[in-house]
């Protein structure tokens, strides 16, 4: 498997013009996704589990949000990697995958020209056990890329925390959207309105009904854009 290695079976895509070139955005599945810059390859959240990675190319950059099964996979990361590869992780990704760059929220690096921000993800309201909620504070990573002109927000799994809503100059944003592990969509809908992201994609969401958040959503300039993220 090679970067240039393509099938026609690709998952559907966007396409987001930044001033550093076309941002090709691909759906592979759940929280999984990757975006491709030219011939530059990120994954982002990379699990078998999400969806077909046959034909899709080797990483340069990989970011993993946290350590959750249905966000790191640690074998198929493997199959990724290039000798330049760069994995970022949250600590505890980090812990598992010992090659990991850990960021933790609020540091930043810079890849090949892309500037990669780590942000808060937790839950506040949604508990596994009083007390014990699904994500805690301070482990799990959204992540801020800016590539170009243009800002893309990963959000990871989180709740409509203050963090996230006091956000600036998002362009394209994924917020995740099933109970009872991450946001509602009137949740959702409280933190784009906070935010004002130019596009909205919903992504792990699971069995909630993603039209949901384009009718709560309607009478705003936010762009919502339901892909088959499930």
């Amino acid at each position: 498997m090679t970067t240039s290695t393509f099938s026609q079976n690709n998952p559907a895509s966007d396409k987001i013009s930044t001033s550093a070139g076309d941002v090709e955005m691909y759906f592979i599945g759940h929280g999984s996704l990757m975006f491709k810059l030219n011939s530059f390859v990120i994954h982002i959240d990379p699990v078998r589990s999400s969806g077909n990675y046959d034909n899709l190319p080797q990483a340069d950059l990989i970011l993993v949000t946290h350590e959750h099964y249905d966000h790191l996979d640690a074998s198929l990361i493997e199959k990724l990697r290039k000798p330049e590869t760069v994995l970022i992780g949250n600590q505890n990704s980090a812990d598992q995958v010992k090659w990991a760059q850990a960021m933790k929220a609020g540091d930043k690096k810079v890849v090949k020209n892309i500037t990669v921000e780590a942000v808060p993800a937790y839950n506040i309201v949604n508990m596994r056990a009083p007390g014990s909620p699904f994500h805690p504070k301070g482990t799990g990573n959204g992540y801020i890329l800016t590539i170009g002109d243009k800002k893309f927000y990963i959000a990871g799994d989180t709740e409509n925390t203050p963090e996230m809503k006091a956000l600036k100059d998002i362009d394209v944003a994924f917020l995740p959207m099933n109970l009872p592990y991450t946001m509602t969509p009137e949740m959702v809908a409280d933190a784009a309105r906070a935010f004002k992201p130019k596009i909205l994609y919903p992504y792990h969401y699971g069995d909630t009904n993603a039209e949901e958040l384009v009718k709560l959503l309607k009478d705003t300039d936010i762009t919502v854009r339901i892909r088959d993220l499930k």
